[in-house]
């Protein structure tokens, strides 16, 4: 049988510049075919959530999703993230959210994301104030293990039940991502922890990463960025070791941090403006607040006041003060699907090929 290809990448804080690294399956030779991945099975938070959070636990209002969709479509952006132009540059429709199920075609894939999850399990869940009840091991070890055998089930009967599924060969050739970390490193931050203590976290929390994988100077807080490093390096050493443990999978470490904080350092090189400050947001020097997010409503001097996005958020790096713009996610990825940022060097389009 063949061994899965696993694209596994921990993402970025924009409000605190905290970005984090990414890391992929690819194959350095050049010469080998492209890849007909059938499937993405893609397991994060809200870098790459399609609606997960909107259809389980919060809903989503406008002015989300107003660039390409028009209207709102589960995505914590003005438009599309990362993983759908990764879907759309392998031939593939839009993964949708295996939480909302209704109407859904699951036969190129699912998402398991959702927006706030960790990978370790929050001492705090939504509504309380709290992360994503759905957390790595409830997405990977207990979602996708059921889908992937209740989904056999529903196609043996047949019809649309058939088409609406994936093929079970599409499990072993399919392209796994997994989009998550920054909510851990969050949790230890806003829990008021020491910058030692959120570092002292940090090799459990790359352990628990790796547990679940084997299964099947610019205006930034230099001091979330410099544990945000210390994170990307034991990940970095834990795929060394993951190699080892999975020689049949593919497994290639992507620099996602270098590409993400050269937009608030070089923001105008890349066609971009105001880096750090929020296109959909009230209040303050970076147009945010915690009290009141886009598409909320705020009273100023009496009169109700709507959270709309700015006039052109193709030229914006910053969405609502946490996540990025459609035009930003669509540059990272750009950057990175090259193979340039990569280690070993490989494009995404060949990363069904083992070392």
């Amino acid at each position: 049988m063949e061994s899965p290809t696993i694209l596994k990448f921990t993402i970025s804080h924009p409000f605190f510049c905290m970005l984090l690294l990414f890391a992929s399956t690819v194959n350095p030779v050049f010469g080998l075919k492209r890849c007909n991945f059938p499937a993405i099975f893609n397991f994060g938070d809200s870098n790459s959530d399609t609606g997960g959070l909107s259809a389980s636990l919060i809903t989503i209002t406008p002015p989300y999703g107003e660039t390409y969709f028009h209207k709102p479509a589960g995505r914590a952006s003005d438009g599309r993230l990362m993983i759908d132009f990764m879907a759309k540059s392998l031939g593939l429709p839009y993964l949708s959210a295996y939480l909302d199920s209704l109407g859904t075609n699951f036969s190129h894939g699912a998402n398991f994301a959702t927006s706030a999850s960790t990978i370790r399990l929050p001492t705090k869940i939504i509504p309380a104030g709290g992360f994503s009840p759905f957390y790595l091991d409830i997405q990977y070890s207990q979602q996708f293990v059921q889908f992937k055998s209740r989904s056999q089930m529903i196609r043996k009967k047949g019809g649309i039940f058939a088409t609406l599924m994936p093929k079970g060969d599409y499990f072993s050739k399919a392209l796994y991502t997994f989009d998550i970390g920054q909510n851990d490193l969050g949790e230890g931050f806003f829990g008021n922890m020491t910058i030692e203590e959120v570092n002292a976290s940090i090799p459990d929390i790359v352990n628990k990463f790796s547990i679940n994988v084997k299964r099947d100077s610019y205006g930034c807080a230099k001091s979330y960025n410099d544990v945000a490093q210390y994170f990307n390096h034991d990940l970095k050493e834990a795929i060394v070791q993951l190699r080892k443990d999975l020689p049949l999978a593919a497994i290639t470490y992507v620099d996602v941090y270098s590409v993400k904080y050269s937009l608030f350092t070089k923001p105008k090189e890349y066609g971009f403006e105001l880096p750090l400050v929020a296109c959909c947001g009230y209040g303050g020097m970076y147009n945010y607040s915690s009290s009141v997010g886009c598409g909320g409503t705020i009273t100023v001097n009496g009169s109700q006041i709507f959270v709309g996005s700015c006039e052109r958020p193709s030229v914006r790096v910053n969405w609502d003060g946490i996540h990025y713009t459609e035009a930003a996610n669509k540059f990272v990825f750009d950057q990175i699907s090259t193979g340039a940022f990569s280690d070993p060097p490989i494009p995404l389009k060949m990363a069904c090929h083992n070392n």
